[in-house]
């Protein structure tokens, strides 16, 4: 249990009842911190699987399928406390603290940024950059690290002030040279948001290095022993449901598709959600099989239409589906208004089996090609994907449309076009290896709207999670938070979220919210 919320426990909380709309990290982290605080929470999630953005299901042949390649970091608090909270820690698989980079230059070649152990920050990372001689000369090591010196002197302040230019503006404005974001900054953005330099708010990388600079392990990585379904979101459900310290008891309902936001007339409050279908999960576990939903679930599901209602309701939707599902009476309203500034960037995850080994190698590496962002030998890194013969990669392949800075826009491509094209890059990385390997079988996962596209000055129209809806919340990682479009910055929106549910539902027949919505900006007000 989180010890914060721990002493604002109330047992009374019991009988007031909260609807999460959305069964991905988000809501599930909220129904997990409000069933801390004493509430009856249900969890709906569309879905025949939990775990939204970071799904996973079966195939024909029993391998797990996942919708992206999730890592974790050292510099991810909110995430580490809930995986201490749950009692799972023992399921984050860490890694070698390094960082590995393909060698743009030279086919087959790697090299790594080595951390020294048992030195803090940030004099590990110096050590890391000034003893690695194969990306950056000294002289480009200097000139990258002084215009990072007000970073590190303005904080979260100045690093929130650069969302206005692109990582490239930001470059030319300090005179950083070209290489470094040709070496570092353009695979580090594809890895954090799938976007390219040019197109990439320089607040996304900032936040990365700000944490990573400051934190002695922030940026070691960790990867689950496991599929994410059964590993970190079952033990959610779980909690939520009555394994939990006080015995709070709620429900988290999975193939349960949001139909219509209901509210009253006059005051624009929610009255009801109607939803379709409604699962406990417990024939399909969290985990599926062969696919996240099919047509012959959606048809069940919508001949079974019913109402839920509860005291409050909170949306962890992505920002895609929340503004499909916003009710017209909303739409105009400047909070609600400025979410037509912020959509999801297309990602695609690709799985490739081969019969052999290529080059085996425990960790993340970041590819440095035009298609690929990161990839991971997963036969390395997870345990139960274990396997001393052969190998399956998984690759994050971005970026994928033109406003993103692709020139192709593959998330309309096939499968068969998008792995050939894989194939192609992986000769690149393992010239040697690959002439000889055999594709076993391969698996593409695409994501049209995945977290929100981080380009410059969208910052100012994130929502904060206190809505001017009194019994309507929101949570996401495209509600404003420090940590961005990420599984913390997910995790952490879903623990804010439960502090404004608790504050609202403790306040009511008050005329104004302790934790009031963040002020909208100027341009979408005139604009209105």
């Amino acid at each position: 249990m989180s010890e914060t919320l721990f002493q604002n426990y109330d047992a009374n909380n019991g009988k007031k009842t909260v609807i999460v709309i959305g069964g991905g990290l988000s809501g599930l982290s909220c129904g997990k911190y409000l069933t801390d605080l004493g509430y009856s929470v249900t969890v709906v999630e569309r879905a025949n699987v939990l775990g939204g953005k970071v799904s996973a299901w079966r195939d024909k042949d029993g391998d797990w399928i996942e919708t992206g390649l999730h890592v974790f970091f050292g510099a991810y608090p909110n995430a580490m406390n809930l995986f201490k909270e749950l009692d799972i820690e023992d399921r984050l698989q860490w890694k070698k603290h390094t960082m590995c980079f393909a060698m743009q230059d030279y086919p087959g070649e790697f090299t790594e940024f080595w951390f020294p152990e048992k030195v803090p920050a940030p004099f590990n990372m110096a050590a890391a950059i000034l003893t690695n001689d194969k990306m950056l000369s000294w002289g480009e090591k200097v000139r990258t690290g002084l215009p990072l010196l007000p970073m590190l002197i303005g904080g979260q302040k100045y690093i929130d002030a650069q969302d206005e230019l692109s990582v490239e503006a930001w470059m030319k404005k300090n005179k950083m040279p070209q290489r470094v974001s040709d070496e570092l900054f353009t695979a580090m953005g594809k890895a954090l948001d799938f976007i390219d330099s040019d197109k990439l708010s320089m607040t996304v990388i900032l936040t990365a290095m700000n944490r990573f600079i400051n934190e002695t392990d922030g940026s070691k990585t960790a990867f689950l022993d496991g599929n994410q379904p059964d590993r970190l979101c079952k033990p959610m459900k779980e909690y939520i449901e009555g394994k939990n310290e006080r015995g709070t008891k709620g429900e988290v309902l999975v193939a349960t598709p949001l139909r219509e936001i209901m509210v009253d007339d006059t005051s624009g409050e929610i009255v009801g959600v109607r939803v379709s279908g409604g699962s406990d999960g417990r024939n399909n576990s969290t985990s599926g099989s062969d696919s996240v939903g099919g047509e012959e679930e959606e048809k069940e599901a919508a001949s079974s239409s019913k109402i839920l209602t509860a005291d409050h309701y909170v949306s962890a939707m992505s920002v895609d589906a929340l503004k499909l599902h916003l009710p017209a009476a909303w739409k105009t309203m400047p909070f609600f208004k400025q979410l037509d500034e912020l959509s999801g960037v297309p990602v695609i995850n690709v799985h490739l089996w081969f019969d052999r080994k290529l080059r085996p190698y425990n960790g993340l590496v970041f590819s440095r090609s035009k298609l690929l962002s990161v990839y991971a030998d997963m036969s390395e890194c997870c345990k139960e994907y274990a396997n001393k013969d052969k190998t399956m990669l998984e690759l994050v392949f971005a970026p994928c449309d033109a406003q993103s800075g692709a020139d192709v826009n593959w998330i309309k491509k096939s499968d068969g076009e998008i792995v050939a094209a894989t194939m192609l890059e992986l000769e690149r990385l393992f010239p040697d290896e690959i002439k000889d390997a055999v594709l076993l079988k391969s698996a593409v996962v695409k994501t049209p709207r995945s977290v929100y596209r981080a380009i410059p000055g969208r910052n100012k129209f994130r929502p904060s999670q206190s809505t001017p809806i009194r019994n309507f919340t929101l949570a996401g990682d495209f509600t404003f938070q420090k940590y961005l479009g990420s599984m913390e910055g997910a995790i952490l929106s879903g623990k804010l979220a439960s502090e404004v549910v608790d504050d609202r539902l403790n306040s009511s027949g008050k005329p104004t919210f302790t934790i009031p919505p963040k002020e909208v900006h100027e341009s979408v007000v005139v604009g209105n």
